[in-house]
């Protein structure tokens, strides 16, 4: 079958990490005012996962587009873990601001991932989902566990997921994770076709994906899309990096002078840390979470924009991006 193409109308998308209350506890109304200005704006590709505020993401991101036309936009979720409703006292400690009051349990298995699969289509509403992640199969994690998970995944997810892909039921699945590794042993043992990277491929931070993952996804016929691009808000000043609170030594120095030389050249560190990524051949999509129309906006705008190339000579002439990496 063949493999999913991603369009020019996917390359920008929109993350559902701060729609499930990852950093701020952002109303349903806020939710829907950012899908609804993302849609306006032409934004048509929608990620998210039922991890994301235990089921919330999903939830919001449903009652918003199960009324669209499904062929007008690229919808993902994810498999992983499978959750059940408790009582509020019992909600796991956890990194979202306003949870809804599941628990949850992690299950790369065959049942599972059908189970999960019957689950997100309740959820939001939707008759099909194009592609599906296996979500946070990495040491990050499952700890010490990852052995263990990802044996239980090659036998069971991988195999459903080809399965239904070849079937039709989806179109295209691969891993969403926050390491590498995962990424080359799941290409190793199945055949995935996309898969989300997480934290792995910044502005300021790639140099390990160039050298291991950008060869071995070409060399394998994969594609990537990029979670967490401005390091979770990182690089449009929060202080935090990615989805921790601990600033990595020098990283600030690092932003601030490639802000500086954006200024310089008549653009800004968001629309070249964007551009960034989208110059990778390997990366067909970014999908920067957004938690006010604001960010939906310069998003876009960012987008738009066009990066000079004395712009990229200057940061590796200064070493402040990996000299192997693709900027045009």
């Amino acid at each position: 079958m063949k493999k999913l193409e991603i369009q020019k109308e996917h390359e920008l998308g929109l993350g559902g990490v701060a729609i499930g209350t990852a950093f701020d506890n952002i109303s349903d109304e806020v939710a829907q005012s950012i899908l609804e200005k993302a849609w306006e704006l032409g934004i048509r590709y929608y990620d998210t996962s039922p991890w994301y505020g235990l089921t919330k993401s999903e939830r919001r991101f449903g009652d918003f587009l199960k009324n669209k036309n499904k062929s007008e936009f690229l919808f993902s979720t994810k498999v992983g873990r499978l959750f059940n409703k408790v009582d509020d006292s019992k909600v796991p400690p956890t990194m979202w601001k306003n949870p809804l009051s599941f628990d949850y349990k992690h299950d790369y298995s065959a049942d599972a991932t059908k189970f999960s699969i019957e689950k997100s289509l309740k959820r939001t509403g939707l008759d099909s989902i194009d592609i599906v992640y296996v979500h946070d199969l990495s040491e990050d994690q499952v700890g010490d566990r990852y052995d263990y998970h990802m044996e239980i995944a090659k036998k069971g997810a991988f195999k459903v997921l080809s399965d239904y892909r070849d079937q039709g039921i989806i179109k295209a699945w691969g891993m969403g994770v926050n390491k590498i590794q995962p990424i080359l042993d799941c290409m190793e043992a199945a055949d995935p076709d996309i898969c989300l990277s997480a934290t792995q491929y910044s502005i300021l931070e790639h140099e390990e994906a160039v050298d291991r993952l950008l060869p071995a996804v070409n060399k394998n016929g994969v594609k990537l899309v990029s979670g967490a691009g401005y390091n979770s808000g990182f690089i449009a000043g929060r202080n935090r990096y990615n989805y921790k609170e601990q600033i990595p030594k020098g990283m600030e120095d690092k932003r601030n002078r490639i802000a500086a030389i954006a200024k310089d050249h008549g653009t800004d560190i968001i629309t070249a840390a964007m551009h960034f990524v989208l110059a990778s051949d390997e990366f067909v999509a970014i999908i920067p979470g957004m938690s006010k129309t604001e960010q939906v906006v310069g998003n876009m705008e960012a987008w738009k924009r066009k990066i000079p190339e004395d712009f990229w000579k200057e940061l590796k002439e200064e070493g402040l991006i990996y000299e192997k990496a693709q900027t045009s």
